[in-house]
């Protein structure tokens, strides 16, 4: 038999109290305690973070970034449009510091803009970070090469059932 303090349980007076419980059950309820060199340490967690912040800020100052604004103009649509696209996972957006998004100009050329959508549905996913890491990812299901530069092939098709598998 374990004894264990509960506080301010709803219906009940809100002083501390003592209950009983089943040690048995209590010790598997636990989360177990992994070895600490299963975890990064803060400073490392620190660096990775700042080294994501990094890379996307220089992703997003790359030359085949445009803004919503200049996607609209090339698509012949509004700004309006293009935010739904973007909702909708028919268009990568990406988030940045401030407000707006940068787009990657390529994927309104064909047929990377044909797939997109598919893309988005196999993936389960409409975050613009999210799916241009896997366009840019090498994957060894396209024997090194990115998703990006198969579909870029026309292998739209493969690449879209590679996402749907999640392989």
């Amino acid at each position: 038999m374990t004894l264990a303090i509960c506080l301010d349980l709803p219906g009940m007076k809100s002083t501390p109290h003592l209950i009983e419980t089943d040690s048995r059950i209590a010790a598997r309820s636990r989360p177990k305690s992994k070895p600490s060199e299963d975890f990064v340490s803060v400073a490392e967690t620190r660096a990775l973070m700042a080294g994501s912040v990094a890379f996307r800020q220089k992703r997003l100052e790359a030359g085949d970034m445009v803004s919503t604004d200049e996607a609209a103009e090339m698509t012949g649509t509004s700004r309006v449009t293009i935010n739904a696209w973007i909702n909708k996972g028919r268009a990568i957006g990406l988030t940045q510091i401030k407000r707006g998004f940068r787009m990657p100009r390529w994927q309104f050329d064909a047929p990377m803009w044909d797939v997109l959508p598919q893309l988005s549905q196999a993936l389960g996913t409409k975050e613009g970070w999210a799916l241009l890491a896997f366009l840019e990812t090498p994957h060894g299901g396209l024997n090194g090469a990115t998703p990006r530069e198969a579909i870029e092939r026309g292998e739209g098709a493969r690449v879209v059932d590679l996402a749907a598998r999640g392989s």
